[in-house]
């Protein structure tokens, strides 16, 4: 980890270590500061929460927002509840994994974008939904993700 990335986790952990619970708050602290959670914090913090690494690992496995390796980027997040799958979500995410070359929870080659699922925007009645880094987007279409992706392209 770098050295700047360990310093950030180390204000994050002596900001949750008394905090009961605190694992997860501590875990979206790290994630929105660094963009991820990288492996090598897993033992400072155990120790700090008197867990076990494998404890802090389950954690971070165990929820799919969670990452363990640096974002794109842009992050393309494509709705799998059930309103935006009966409104065509499992072709549009066959075809943003087309698109972009990669699966969910990958990042691209030019580490422009990472693909994640999620399982609810909070948007059903605009069925199919999307969000772009953070700005939701409904009703999208094939064609519509493409100019999503187009203006992502563009910016940043």
């Amino acid at each position: 980890m770098e050295p700047e990335n360990f310093s950030k986790l180390q204000v994050h952990i002596d900001r949750y270590k008394l905090v009961a619970g605190g694992l997860l708050p501590l875990l979206h602290a790290i994630q929105d500061d660094i963009g991820y959670i990288p492996e090598e914090s897993y033992a400072p913090i155990g120790k700090a929460l008197n867990l076990s690494v494998a404890e802090v690992h389950g954690v971070v496995s165990f929820y799919h927002h969670f990452r363990t390796q640096p974002a794109g980027k842009h992050v393309v997040h494509i709705c799998r509840a059930e309103s935006c799958q009966a409104m065509g979500s499992t072709e549009l995410e066959a075809h943003a994994k087309s698109l972009l070359g990669i699966d969910y929870h990958e990042t691209s080659a030019d580490s422009a974008f990472t693909l994640e699922p999620v399982y609810c925007l909070g948007n059903c009645s605009l069925s199919p939904s999307v969000m772009v880094d953070e700005k939701v987007h409904g009703r999208v279409s094939k064609a519509r993700l493409d100019s999503l992706i187009q203006a992502a392209r563009g910016t940043k």
